[in-house]
């Protein structure tokens, strides 16, 4: 168990790390360390070589029944177009397989570069510079303004310190620091003020720190291991195509086996048994390999890709195609709450002064006491003219002037700093003294209740009197009543003196000040945040917030955005009782908690699988190190491209290039699309198949004469491609977003797909069987029996393919009338359907008609294959028609 280096003094530190505070470690030391601890550097997975991810591609069970599919019909069948046409789609998911692969190797090598900076250390008495990757246990690390920490240190020294701790935590505010030991058991990793974690930024002061971990026993070590351990969840497109796969292998391989069998029986007698076995069974490979919807992978590659396009449009880059069906399916988004749902920017939203509480927003005076307090009293620098840096709260002070167009610049050329009080973490204060003409204006600001120390009168409407104690405590229940609404208040103070201080030091010049304000400060919401979480609310999927932030913050953004309802404190859990519970209690009662606090990455994989474990898709949002765990574990990682570490953006299965969480809405809106139109082109295609099965099955039993191979074939080639494709472009139904998810347990024949699959390929090959029967009786060679079969083949086979056609209009809408507006909206579908339709016609052309056996019919023949097309419309609009008035 990894010790708390938190809770040790600082002589107890020195003595277990074994090192020196005044030398540090000497260089043989550092040598003897680094040959047993080893570098300071983040560990990888093993990686895969080219050619095994290649191969692993063909360990899916669909693709190894594509590839037997090829082979007979190649070798058998003497079909080698198709078998090439197979065999280039299997070899086409392949090579997209290999190039989807390695997101988590990806999401290491960024932990990597993030390690790679220089530290300086003490050794052996004298301050040099090192490799970050040299340190080792026991090095004395000096960080100061601008460093990014090398490594995990116990800090024994900490002069004003400020640590950017966000990647890590989700905390947006910098963490002063202290060298203080802490109390308790397990303090959570946002509150260990004492100490400093690798690739963390120091923004403010300077310190030093006993190095205590190195390489993949610091916290972001953890992560990496957590990364390199974490389970890939297979997605619901993943599982429904296997699913599909084996059930279809299942079920044609009995098919043709019935085919085959009863065949032989049935035309026992009217050839040689050799040539009858060689016969049948090509029929019943032909069946298989038309029965296989060997294009489906492949179609919904595309349908996918197309996907991607319509994504990138809305700032949503994929990075995995099945990303946006998975998203589609999602019940459950637990986003982290800084960058993501806020702006990750403090901005000033509350002003006390004069007695009164102000918006931000409301016009304030130039010569407000308050407003000099909030620009002099501040360290924050202003380049090129307007960009702002510094500590994030007081950035939030200067740019707040800038909204009230205040002239900073001028002021602050007006005003000359020429002497200063650093702010200190003891006594929570900063003062500055600035030229005031022929005076001089001291500016103070710092925790309201110390400052209300060193205050012994108040400004209002101009009139500078001896503070009350009455005002005093307004003033400290204001203060409070700001914090209960998640703002960082600061006390504004000032006087003016006669002349600069001899000795300027906290005791003359934090005394006897005149109380200005409080500015209360947020981390504010996005403005389009509140209005997703409620879309989403509205199409049944349930927002959870994430966030290292303390437990008030985070209740109050959450109320504000709708997430909760105000007075559900309960509903806020924070990572240390989140402890607590254990792993049976809280997969039981995951769904009571909307909001957590103070947590740690460990707690936000926990979440994710809690609710997994109910049977949910879990999408998880996150920019920081601390999120790419629990973004990998997720069904649906979505990363952070603006302000998103390189690690997080690894991890992760999509990235929102906006930063935008309403982003993540029409996502959602455009996986249920896809899934919709997915399953849409799987009707189609599998309705046809059955009629195609259906078909020949009933031929095979009534003894008729059978569709050849290459009629099949050819069938297939035409309808299988164009027309499924184009229902994949289908733009977005009405009212997709008022459906509830779908869920994990869902499939590509769930909401009466299987159903209507199975009732529309029987009415399919009975329109096809019956048009054959017509073929007998109608035409110019009735009587003629040889002639009179091939009219009647000839109108089964066109009849089989133009059905096909009519019934992809049917396949608009699963359940909808195809009678509406906007029924052909999809120009590409238009073409699809006509482009196919003349392809498959293109067979009674007199020089294709003894390529594919078939005779030139007449106006009546045609007639009865139209008709058997517009039945099948006729049919199905009807049988839909009943089912609609059944489920209302």
């Amino acid at each position: 168990m990894a010790k708390n280096y938190y809770t040790e003094s600082i002589p107890d530190v020195e003595q277990e790390m074994k090192t020196s505070l005044a030398d540090g470690l000497t260089n043989e030391q550092a040598k003897q360390r680094l040959a047993e601890y080893g570098t300071n550097a983040l560990a990888a997975k093993k990686k895969k070589s080219m050619l095994m991810r290649f191969l692993d591609q063909f360990k899916d069970f669909m693709i190894i029944v594509l590839i037997i599919a090829a082979i007979l019909s190649g070798v058998v069948a003497k079909e080698w177009a198709d078998a090439a046409i197979i065999m280039i789609v299997v070899i086409l998911n392949a090579i997209l397989g290999v190039f989807q692969e390695a997101r988590s190797e990806a999401a290491i090598e960024a932990l990597k570069e993030m390690a790679t900076q220089n530290a300086h250390v003490r050794r052996g008495g004298a301050i040099v510079e090192i490799p970050s990757t040299d340190l080792v246990p026991g090095d004395l690390v000096l960080l100061e303004a601008g460093d990014v920490v090398p490594a995990d240190l116990r800090l024994v020294k900490a002069h004003s310190l400020k640590i950017e701790e966000s990647a890590l935590t989700g905390e947006s505010v910098p963490v002063e620091k202290s060298d203080e030991t802490l109390q308790g058991k397990y303090v959570a990793l946002g509150d260990r003020i004492n100490m400093a974690y690798s690739n963390t930024n120091v923004t403010y002061g300077r310190g030093e720190g006993v190095v205590v971990h190195t390489g993949m026993n610091t916290e972001v070590g953890k992560i990496a291991t957590m990364l390199n351990n974490a389970d890939e969840t297979d997605t619901p497109l993943k599982e429904n195509l296997n699913q599909l796969s084996k059930t279809l292998t299942i079920m044609i391989l009995a098919i043709c086996v019935v085919v085959f069998v009863v065949g032989m029986f049935t035309k026992q007698g009217t050839e040689p048994t050799n040539k009858l076995m060689i016969d049948m069974f090509l029929v019943a490979v032909s069946l298989a390999v038309a029965a296989i919807p060997e294009g489906l992978p492949a179609i919904i590659t595309i349908i996918l890709a197309l996907g991607t396009q319509t994504m990138a449009k809305h700032k949503a880059i994929v990075r995995k195609l099945p990303a946006i069906e998975t998203l589609g399916a999602t019940d459950i988004i637990c986003s982290d709450k800084t960058g993501t749902l806020t702006q990750n920017r403090m901005t000033v939203e509350k002003i006390y002064y004069r007695g009164e509480i102000h918006s931000a927003d409301d016009e304030i005076y130039e010569d407000n006491p308050a407003l000099f307090a909030m620009v002099l009293a501040n360290d924050t620098k202003i380049e090129n003219g307007g960009d702002l840096l510094g500590d994030p709260t007081e950035t939030s002070l200067i740019q707040y002037a800038f909204d009230q167009n205040i002239d900073v610049d001028q002021m602050l050329e007006k005003y000359k700093r020429i002497q200063e009080v650093p702010f200190d973490s003891e006594r929570k204060l900063m003062s500055t003294v600035n030229k005031d003409g022929d005076q001089y204006f001291v500016a103070v600001k710092g925790a309201p209740d110390e400052l209300l120390k060193r205050v012994t009168s108040v400004a209002i409407n101009g009139e500078v009197t001896p503070i009350s104690e009455q005002q005093r405590k307004d003033i400290l229940q204001t203060n409070q009543d700001m914090a209960k609404e998640a703002l960082r208040v600061l006390g504004l103070a000032y006087k003016q003196i006669d002349k600069p201080y001899d000795d300027p030091s906290t005791n003359n010049v934090e005394q006897d000040l005149i109380f200005a304000g409080l500015v209360g400060m947020i981390d504010p919401e996005r403005p389009e945040a509140k209005a997703a979480v409620a879309e989403a609310h509205s199409a049944g999927i349930r927002t959870i917030m994430i966030t290292g932030d303390h437990q008030v913050t985070a209740q109050a953004i959450a109320e504000r955005l709708g997430i909760l309802e105000p007075g559900q404190d309960k509903r806020v859990l924070t990572g240390a009782q989140l402890d607590e519970l254990s792993d049976d209690y809280f997969v039981k009662h995951v769904g009571d908690y909307s909001v957590y606090a103070r947590v740690s990455p460990e707690h936000k994989v926990r979440i994710v699988k809690a609710w997994q474990a109910n049977g949910k898709i879990v999408a998880m949002t996150g920019d920081g190190v601390n999120d790419a765990p629990s973004l990998k574990q997720a069904d649906i990682g979505i990363g952070m491209g603006i302000t998103g570490t390189e690690v997080s953006k690894g991890a992760s299965d999509m990235i929102l290039a906006d930063d935008n969480f309403a982003t993540i809405v029409k996502a959602v809106k455009q996986g249920r699309k896809v899934f919709s139109n997915i399953q849409k082109a799987i009707l189609y295609l599998m309705s046809c198949n059955v009629g195609e099965v259906l078909t020949v099955f009933m031929m095979t039993m009534l003894g008729w004469d059978i569709l050849t191979p290459v009629q099949l074939l050819w069938i297939n080639l035409v309808t299988d491609t164009l027309p499924a494709i184009a229902l994949g472009v289908e733009p977005v139904e009405d009212g997709i977003m008022k459906r509830k998810p779908r869920g994990r347990k869902s499939n590509f024949f769930s909401g009466g797909v299987a159903s209507s699959i199975i009732y529309q390929g029987i009415l399919e090959g009975i329109l096809v069987l019956g048009a054959y029967q017509l073929g007998l009786h109608v035409g110019p060679h009735v009587g003629n029996a040889a002639l009179q079969h091939g009219d009647a083949l000839t109108m089964a086979f066109l009849t089989l393919g133009l059905i096909q056609l009519f019934h992809a209009i049917n396949s608009k809408y699963i359940h909808e009338s195809i009678f509406r507006k906007h029924t052909f909206s999809n120009k590409w579908f238009n073409w699809a359907i006509l482009i196919a339709a003349v392809i498959m016609a293109a067979v009674e052309l007199p020089f294709m008609t003894g390529f594919f056996d078939v005779t030139e019919l007449d106006a009546a023949q045609w007639c009865v294959v139209l008709g058997a097309g517009l039945c099948m419309i006729v049919i199905v609009e009807i049988v839909k028609f009943f089912q609609r008035r059944e489920q209302r």
